[in-house]
């Protein structure tokens, strides 16, 4: 099966209006990449900006997409995870309607149920934020 194939909420337990990735672009066992298009209707939006919220939700269902996608490879359903911690976050900038995010994560380390990722999220190749989370499946 081919990345292509899914539909985002074929991978991640989340509904709309709560989805913050559009597609899943790259996937493996060490990270993974996501899209987000910024649309007006967005919940972390104030204005016609994306509050850093909106970021972290993003990369928490970037890793929830990564998850959900292997766990369809191997026959498995999708599983729900929780923003177990938040560590060095930085934040450089706030996205704007019309945006597209592009977050990358790379996995640090998986210990039983805990996935502790290394993200950056990028608009237009410029860096907007980066940190680390952790990411508890239930």
């Amino acid at each position: 099966m081919n990345i292509n194939d899914f539909d985002i909420l074929d991978l991640i337990p989340q509904r709309r209006p709560f989805v913050m990735v559009d597609r899943l672009t790259e996937c493996d066992d060490n990270g993974a990449t996501s899209e987000l298009i910024v649309k007006e209707d967005n919940i972390f939006c104030s204005g016609d900006v994306m509050i850093e919220s909106g970021m972290m939700e993003n990369i928490a269902q970037t890793c929830a997409a990564r998850i959900g996608y292997l766990g369809l490879l191997n026959n498995e359903p999708v599983k729900i995870g929780v923003i177990g911690g938040i560590k060095n976050m930085q934040f450089f900038d706030l996205p704007r309607v019309g945006d597209t995010l592009v977050t990358k994560i790379n996995i640090v380390n998986v210990v039983f149920n805990v996935t502790l990722v290394n993200a950056k999220v990028f608009c237009n190749d410029k860096l907007m934020a980066e940190g680390d989370m952790k990411i508890a499946l239930t």
